[in-house]
């Protein structure tokens, strides 16, 4: 399908569109004039986003050709904004298949442009002694740069921008440790750069002309070392000054678990992050600017990205999180209601209870459930279980929301992701802590045939093997506390704000 790049839009393919960078490029393209695909392995987590009704959205998966050449039909550009991130066996194999399967279905195509968003790379430094996850990606960049499709690389290194996993590991650690002992990379010299110019750069290079087949090094004004970092966000942030004290003990698995005991991000990703500072990574080259169309501006200063990032945190308009990617190994597996279940052990926990408020005040407690405003029951238990979590590498309780008042589809909320919602009704989480089986928590606002409001609250947990039984067994007696405590004390917290309403009236 041939397209007049100077009457219309290009139609652009984008992968990852679930993660971080990918949800901020979509409605970014769209904004520029550009139709939009996106390929989700779960459609369903893009529903609720703004953008949504703009975009079109196919299943399908970038390890299975025959999915990736149904997405790539009729397009212009092809973004390629994923990775393996996980610190598991077999990642760099998944991530070579994946590049070569879309290299491959994007030339036969008749792809225009391939783009995808890399990693800095340190300059001298043999492949062999980067950390897997940095070869891996420059692998895949070789791959797409091989491909016969013409190609841009965009190499960044730091991300500054509200909810990436580099800003927050940032925030956290300056915000918490007044007096920190740090491994020895925060002397590291980093070139960041701001996501906006990160996405300025995205959308600027789909109009490449034809010839240019070559990575790119972007990164913001200014070259710091960790250090300053941290001291800067201090400064910009109005706390007091850090004192921060550096030791070379500190091996890349053991500065993984400390970030992970310090901030939201679980070792297992806080890892490539710290394996990425041993070397200096700093642009060589600033030639992308001389390839963008449109008026290239100065790139974002660091104070003014920290900045801006801090203003979206403070006002609850964070779009994407690192944790809107799906954490590697988590659960994905139909739903209990599923024919494939039939047969199966299924158990569950059920709680019903009478509400004095309206649904719509119920709904707001369900909706505003976990973050800050914690699970209404036995606050210790969460948090312990939480921890345990973090020891054995999962994600612990510590993501928090995206959003203080609303949930959507995909969202990470502490050990938990949103699998369904209807507004007002019903919401599903699936829990992504590590467990001998597959565990969801639902809570649903309903009116009975008497016009009562009511909570229905049900834990459902599928057990793998003699493991996930003895697991069950082993918990269920504190079900009526955490469980019984959590169905109460929404109930508790519904009725409570309904009475502090003076419009409320409560259901009968």
């Amino acid at each position: 399908m041939e397209h007049d790049d100077t009457r219309e839009g290009l139609r652009c393919l984008v992968t990852g569109a679930t993660g971080y960078i990918g949800g901020r490029l979509v409605p970014e393209l769209l904004s520029a004039g550009h139709r939009v695909r996106c390929l989700a392995r779960s459609p369903d987590r893009l529903r609720d986003h703004p953008w949504a009704d703009r975009a079109e959205v196919v299943a399908g998966d970038v390890t299975d050709a025959a999915s990736v050449a149904r997405a790539l039909a009729g397009v212009d550009v092809a973004y390629y904004l994923v990775h393996a991130m996980s610190s598991g066996k077999g990642f760099e194999e998944t991530d070579r298949r994946a590049a070569l399967i879309f290299a491959e279905q994007a030339r036969i195509a008749g792809v225009r442009r391939i783009v995808h968003l890399s990693g800095l790379t340190p300059a001298g430094v043999p492949e062999h002694e980067l950390s897997p996850h940095l070869r891996s990606r420059a692998e895949v960049a070789r791959i797409l740069l091989d491909s016969g499709v013409p190609t841009t690389v965009l190499r960044a290194a730091v991300v500054i921008g509200s909810g990436s996993a580099s800003f927050e590991m940032l925030r956290y650690l300056t915000e918490r440790l007044p007096v920190m002992i740090t491994p020895s990379w925060v002397h590291t010299r980093i070139q960041p750069v701001a996501v906006r110019d990160v996405l300025r750069a995205l959308v600027g290079s789909a109009r490449m002309p034809s010839d240019v087949n070559r990575a790119f090094d972007i990164g913001g004004p200014e070259v710091l070392t960790y250090r300053q970092m941290m001291l800067r966000y201090a400064a910009v942030a109005g706390l007091p000054r850090r004192i921060i004290l550096a030791v070379p003990v500190l091996t890349p698995g053991l500065s993984s678990h400390w970030v992970g005991l310090v901030t939201p991000v679980p070792a297992s990703i806080a890892r490539p992050l710290t394996e990425s500072l041993r070397h200096e990574v700093v642009c060589h080259e600033h030639d992308i600017a001389r390839h963008l169309s449109g008026p290239p501006g100065p790139p974002i200063g660091f104070d003014e990205a920290v900045r801006l990032a801090l203003q979206r945190v403070r006002e609850a308009r964070v779009t994407t999180r690192w944790s809107s990617a799906s954490v590697p190994g988590a659960p994905s597996d139909p739903l209990p209601t599923d024919p494939d279940w039939a047969g199966g052990s299924l158990y569950s926990d059920h709680r019903e209870l009478r509400v004095d408020a309206s649904p719509e005040a119920l709904w707001r407690v369900i909706e505003g459930i976990g973050g800050e405003n914690g699970w209404y029951s036995f606050p210790l238990a969460w948090a312990v279980r939480g921890r345990l979590d973090r020891l054995v590498g999962g994600v612990g309780l510590r993501r928090g929301r995206r959003d203080a008042a609303r949930l959507r589809v995909g969202d990470s909320l502490d050990f938990w992701r949103v699998e369904a919602i209807e507004p007002g009704r019903l919401l599903r989480l699936r829990a992504e802590m590590r467990l001998p089986g597959l565990a969801w928590l639902e809570m649903s606002a309903v009116t009975d045939e008497d016009g009562r409001t009511r909570y229905r609250q049900r834990a459902l947990f599928h057990p793998h093997g003699l493991l996930g039984q003895a697991y069950w067994w082993s918990v269920s007696p504190f079900h009526a506390i955490v469980f019984g405590g959590m169905a109460r004390n929404i109930a508790r917290a519904a009725a409570g704000s309904a009475a502090r309403d003076p419009q409320h009236t409560p259901a009968h």
